[in-house]
């Protein structure tokens, strides 16, 4: 080790010392400065909200007590330009050399490709490391060198790639880069303004939910390999309850290698194969399909960067969405009148998360009965879960809104009362998250509406006074989504004749086509700013409830993992980006525009050029109750985080 060599860490999304190529790298190379750079203008409209940066504070305070005890301390900086504090950290150690991991959402994108570009003009090393994904986007084509818009196609083709057992073990001891005195404004974590007083106690529920740090991760992860895995093929359906992994946040901050995870869930499986259990088997096979879904959400945000912003099929771009606030607001808050996404909705406001199925059934809602923006949901759950992913929330919402190839049929409008019944038989779960129809007896309690007068009133419901009457009835709903749907086609039809009449609106209809539509790698020829809204932090505070203080919802498996925790436990997180009060407000101005070919390598990545489809028919049908976040017959997706609160549990 060459002790005279000096290289900044730039920590992101990255937040743990073991299985971090960058930091290895670094640590291999001579002395390192940890860095992590609070740039909430550069965030845009992306901010994270109020849960998703409580966990950021204590994964933060987490990792620099890491550090330390390696020998370094982690630095934060909160600044309005990424570069100009890399190149205050450069000028203040003498350091020669940046490394950092690679992130693939679109703002990420734009950021990293301008920020190398720019250190490297001026001397620097910059290097880049996958810490996040099984297999770079750029490692995964078709035979013709084209990017799969299909999951099954390219899950298979993942697993047929060669997988080395890697792992980077965490190094034993940091030698420090000293920084000249006064030359780097350095944060503490109050002064990075990731809470307010506010949201303290809204955030003091989490605490006792939730345990932040990779070190937990790992807690986390071992308990579920070897006690819950074996039966997540049956208990990952249950909406109540810890009856998922639990990992998606651990994983979208970073705190959790990806290719442990994978490693662990499949040496369970080579052992369960060997002893014939078919269970087990099972489970291990749906759980790595949930980590390949995560890999999918980045896979299509590296190859399609405009998705955040507008569909992947182009038939979409003429959907009739109604850009109703006042039904928006409804949603959002739990006031639809249907109980079981009522539930939901509540849940997420209060806690920050909800169950994977949860997840689907309230955002099909707003899709398909209430015709919302599919933008504006996904918008409001960055803005809300505690694992928001920007990646997996763009997916999931893509695939509840018919637009990828292989998604949600846009016509399939399913019955939240059925689901109610299938999901939530006893009703627990309506009853936790709606006090008001506690009393109400399981045969009606998810379709109150349908009671007799007498059950209701004893009861102590009364529908339009404590608990609201539906929003709209399903069949009314089925009728306005197939008025959409033919005044889409014909909106279509109408561009595709402008096209032959010579009108600048053209569709191509690729639909014949759509698995081999060529996507090749191209750089962002320039980079366009996101406007951050105006937002409201309403809809993010955790609502006044007896019920919550009584009993609150655990996330915990048990006790030792909060009894070993050592990040501080007051720590939290302020929602700066609540729900967009108009349209405008929720629509990204961020576009990405071709530019020449540029070659990729191991350490280093380009931006890829964005394009557009059109859809033809879904690849395969599956049955409205097995639909889950984004899934194709009875696939769970865990996380992305998931997180967004990605593809989550």
């Amino acid at each position: 080790m060459d002790g005279g060599n000096k290289t900044i860490v730039w920590f992101r999304r990255d937040l743990r010392i073991e299985d971090n190529p960058a930091l290895v790298a670094a640590a291999r190379d001579g002395c390192v400065f940890p860095v992590y750079i609070w740039c909430p203008k550069e965030e845009g409209q992306f901010y994270p909200g109020r849960v998703s940066r409580w966990w950021l504070k204590q994964s933060l305070a987490h990792l620099d007590q890491s550090l330390k005890s390696l020998g370094a301390e982690l630095v934060l900086i909160k600044t309005e330009s990424t570069f100009d504090a890399l190149l205050e950290c450069i000028n203040a150690t003498g350091a020669t050399k940046v490394v950092f991991n690679h992130l693939y959402d679109p703002v990420s994108l734009v950021r990293d490709h301008s920020v190398k570009k720019k250190l490297v003009e001026l001397g620097i090393s910059v290097q880049s490391f996958n810490a996040d994904l099984l297999f770079e986007p750029w490692e995964i084509y078709d035979e013709q060198g084209n990017a799969y818009t299909n999951f099954e196609s390219y899950w298979n083709k993942c697993l047929d790639m060669p997988m080395e057992p890697t792992s980077f073990l965490p190094p034993w001891k940091l030698l420090p880069a000293a920084a000249a005195a006064g030359r780097i404004k350095k944060s503490s974590i109050d002064d990075l303004n990731l809470e307010n007083e506010s949201e303290k106690s809204s955030n003091a529920l989490l605490g006792r939910s939730w345990s932040p740090g990779w070190s937990n991760a790992d807690k986390v992860l071992t308990e579920f390999i070897e006690v819950h895995l074996v039966e997540y093929s049956n208990n990952r359906l249950k909406v109540g309850g810890n009856s998922t992994s639990l990992l998606s946040p651990y994983l979208h901050f970073g705190e959790l290698s990806v290719r442990k995870v994978f490693q662990c869930a499949r040496t369970k499986q080579i052992l369960w194969v060997k002893e014939g259990n078919s269970v087990g088997q099972e489970s291990v096979t749906l759980f790595l399909r949930a980590l390949g879904l995560r890999e999918y959400s980045r896979y299509l945000c590296f190859n399609f960067p405009f998705t955040h912003e507008r569909s992947l099929l182009i038939n979409l771009k003429f959907f009739p969405w109604q850009a109703n606030q006042a039904r928006f607001k409804a949603w959002r808050q739990g006031k639809t009148g249907y109980p079981l996404v009522d539930a939901g909705m509540r849940e997420l406001w209060a806690t920050g998360w909800i169950h994977n199925r949860i997840r689907v059934i309230v955002s099909s809602f707003a899709v398909k009965v209430l015709l919302l923006p599919w933008r504006w949901g996904m918008k409001y759950f960055w803005d809300t879960l505690l694992d928001a992913d920007l990646e997996s929330d763009i997916l999931g919402w893509q695939y509840i809104s018919g637009s990828l190839p292989d998604g949600h049929e846009l016509e399939r409008l399913d019955s939240p009362e059925l689901q109610g019944s299938k999901f939530d038989p006893e009703g627990e779960y309506v009853r936790q998250w709606l006090p008001e129809l506690a009393r109400l007896p399981t045969e009606w309690i998810h379709h109150p509406w349908d009671a007799p007068e007498s059950v209701l009133k004893a009861s102590g419901v009364e529908l339009g006074f404590n608990y609201p009457k539906p929003i709209i009835d399903l069949d009314s709903a089925r009728e306005h989504l197939t008025e959409a749907i033919f005044k889409m086609w014909e909106m279509e039809a109408a561009s595709k004749d402008g096209k032959s009449s010579g009108k600048d609106e053209v569709v191509v209809d690729n639909s014949d086509r759509i698995a081999n539509l060529p996507v090749k790698m191209v750089a962002f020829k320039e980079e366009k700013a996101l406007r951050c809204p105006t937002n409201s932090s309403n809809d993010q505070m955790v609502p006044t409830s007896q019920n919550l203080k009584t009993n609150p919802i655990n996330r915990k498996r048990s006790k030792h993992v909060e009894e070993e925790r050592d990040t501080p436990n007051n720590l939290g997180n302020v929602d700066k980006a609540g729900t967009s009060r108009a349209d405008k407000e929720l629509r990204s101005t961020a576009e990405s525009s071709s530019a020449k070919k540029q070659t990729t390598s191991r350490d280093s990545f380009s931006v890829p050029q964005s394009c557009s489809l059109t859809k033809g028919k879904p690849s395969q049908e599956c049955e409205s109750s097995e639909l889950l976040w984004p899934q194709q017959q009875q696939v769970d997706v865990e996380q992305s985080s998931t997180g967004d609160g990605a593809m989550e549990d």
